[in-house]
């Protein structure tokens, strides 16, 4: 096929049926999912043994409390000096 879209570019995309076919083919590159990227990060993602987030930093509730819990040592350190 890429010898005849080559040979004959303009009879080749006059076809609706292959001009459909390559817009789809064109919408899906630019999104991005058939990157290579993708396929190496989860491999990366696979042997390096990542996690999510949460596990390393903990959930927004979880880092707001310890926030909470800061602030209210650092207020105890200044009444006892």
């Amino acid at each position: 096929w890429q010898l005849v879209s080559s040979t004959f570019p303009l009879a080749f995309l006059s076809n609706p049926l292959v001009y459909f076919f390559l817009r789809i083919c064109l919408f899906l590159e630019a999104t991005g999912v058939a990157s290579g990227a993708w396929v190496l990060a989860a491999i990366h993602k696979h042997v390096a043994g990542f996690q999510r987030d949460e596990v390393y930093i903990g959930t927004a509730d979880e880092q707001e409390a310890d926030d909470s819990e800061d602030h209210e040592e650092e207020e105890l350190w200044l009444v006892v000096e």
